[in-house]
Formats: C-alpha cells, structure tokens, sequence
C-alpha cells in the first residue's frame, strides 16, 4: 500500500514538473551578465537576450552582477532557483578559469547545467595611443625597455584578460602590472583616457575603438587574420609565435533546472544565432559562430571540463592568486 501511495506520489511530482515545463516561460527571465555593462560579455548577451524575447515570448532582462572577476555574479546564477528564470552569462575566464584562482563558494561543473555555446574571439593586443610603437615588435621592445612594468588592464583575477596577459607575457619574455577592473568595459575607458598602458583584451570589446582611432592594436592572438578587421595581423606573422587563445563564452542554469526547460533556452539561443541580423552583428564585433554541431548543453560540457583540464595547471603555475 506505502508503495503504490508513493508511486502515486511520484508520478504527481513529475506531472507538476512536465507541466511546469510546458508553460514555461510564463514570466521574465534573467541572464547575468558578471561584468561591468558596456563590455564585450555584456553587449553579447544583450544582442542574444533581445532576439530570444521574440522566440519565447517574454522578456529577457540583463542583470550586471561585479566582482571578483566574474565570481560574484556566478554565484548569484548559481544559488538562484532551478526553474528556467535565471540565467548564469559566462567565458573561459568566469567557468573556467575562477575555479583555480577563487576559493569558490560553488562547482562550477557540479552546480551548473550547461545551456548552449556561444560565439567566441581572439585575444588583440592593444593600446592607448601615446605609446610610442606602432608594431608588434616595436611594443615589446618598448615594454622590455621600460624601467617599471607598463600597466594593463584586466577584468580581475583570473579573468580572460587578465589570463591573456599572463600567457602574453610567457610568449614575449616581458613582465606587466596588472590593474582590475570590474570588467573590460571600464578598463577599455581608462585606455582611452591615457591612464593605463595596454589590454590583452577580447576583440570585441576593443574592436569599434581600434576603428575609431581612439586607440592602437597591434595583434590578434589567432592563426588567422579577422574577415571584420583583416588589416590587423596575427601575432605569428607579427613576430610572436604561438601566441593563440580563443576566449569562448556559454550560458548555463542552476544544477536541477528541468531538461525541457534546458532544451526551450537552447533552443531559442540557437534560434538567435541563426537569424541573419544577429550574424551581422556578432561579425561586427568580430565574433566567430560556433559549428552547429557544437550548439548543444553537451558540447558546452565537453568543453567546459577539456578547458578546465587544460587551463587550471597552467594557472596555478603562473601562481595567478586574488591579491
């Protein structure tokens, strides 16, 4: 008798859950964004959040979440409900990179359920116009003469710019002192402003400002030059061999968000990607599409748990720690 009262039981749960499922979304959703609005995570995630309105039909509300390089808004995402309405907006830096710099309050495998991949961009080596070189070679040679570090900019520890210019310093042989921000957005402003020397920044983030003239870049950290920008070189035919680093980005839910629901977000990101005017406008930004066959939560996992296994020993053998 207990058992059938708990099939019972059960098979109501799960009926509540599928039901709950299918009127989702019945209310706004959120994606935080854990950077400074204005930057390259945040303008990315605005484009998706406006086309993914139309697909299902409610509205998509970017939230900026600051600090600790990501972590802070993470951990939002991360100890908010599984239901479908919170949205954790990340890269390489924030879900991957964190989890050997912070002593995180979370997994970022075991607490998180992957949703979609999302474009990606190299690296560009940029800076503020008063610096002197205007190639490659004549910046390191200007960085390595220098009787102090220059300073570069980074979106906290362990961020992606901040992890880029570390891997740019083992490439050259030059050494930087770091300045955090709360996302690249504000380190880009500083940059323009004059008051740091260079960011190892996402492409595009830096993009519209090296077309601008506002500031210089010098190099992509790509084995190919970018369709949107194909005047600026590579940092192999600049001089620097083996500087590569792809900063790729992916939304994620709450670990026990319900499968359908994960599967109604996938597909309205992969709607998004699809539409002509957001291709145009991740081109703009200098963003490369993901293979479509990478658009599933289970190619973002895979990824994920590749990129931790390839990135934490690095890390922890530059000793990249929260000062």
């Amino acid at each position: 008798m207990k058992k059938a009262v708990w099939a019972g039981l059960i098979g109501i749960l799960a009926l509540t859950g599928a039901a709950r499922a299918g009127a989702y979304p019945a209310r706004p959703i959120t994606i935080i964004v854990p950077f400074a609005a204005g930057g390259p995570s945040d303008a990315m995630a605005r484009v998706l959040a406006e086309r993914m309105r139309a697909t299902l039909g409610q509205a998509v509300v970017v939230e900026n979440v600051t600090g600790a390089g990501g972590s802070i808004g993470v951990g939002r995402a991360v100890h908010s409900a599984p239901d479908g309405y919170t949205i954790s907006f990340g890269h390489l830096g924030t879900h991957v990179a964190n989890g050997a710099v912070y002593k995180l309050p979370y997994d970022l495998v075991a607490d998180l359920e992957p949703v979609v991949l999302l474009p990606s961009n190299p690296m560009i080596v940029v800076s503020k116009n008063a610096v002197p070189a205007t190639s490659l070679k004549e910046l390191l040679a200007w960085l390595k003469s220098r009787p102090a570090p220059a300073t570069a900019g980074t979106a906290g520890a362990g961020s992606g710019s901040h992890i880029a210019g570390v891997y740019f310093e083992s490439a050259s042989g030059i050494k930087l002192q770091y300045v955090p921000y709360r996302g690249t957005g504000p380190a880009l402003n500083d940059l323009i402003a004059g008051q740091i020397d260079i960011i190892v920044d996402q492409t595009s983030n830096s993009i519209n400002q090296v077309r601008a003239g506002t500031i210089r870049a010098y190099a992509i950290s790509d084995d190919k030059r970018l369709a949107s920008a194909p005047e600026i070189p590579t940092a192999d035919e600049a001089g620097l061999k083996g500087f590569q680093m792809t900063l790729w980005s992916g939304m994620w839910v709450p670990k026990g968000t319900p499968r359908e629901i994960v599967k109604k977000l996938n597909a309205a990101v992969v709607e998004a990607l699809g539409d002509a005017a957001v291709k145009k406008q991740m081109e703009n930004l200098g963003l490369e599409m993901p293979p479509q066959d990478q658009l599933t939560p289970e190619a973002l996992g895979a990824r994920q748990k590749a990129e931790i296994a390839k990135w934490w020993p690095i890390i922890k053998a530059a000793d990249i720690k929260v000062d």
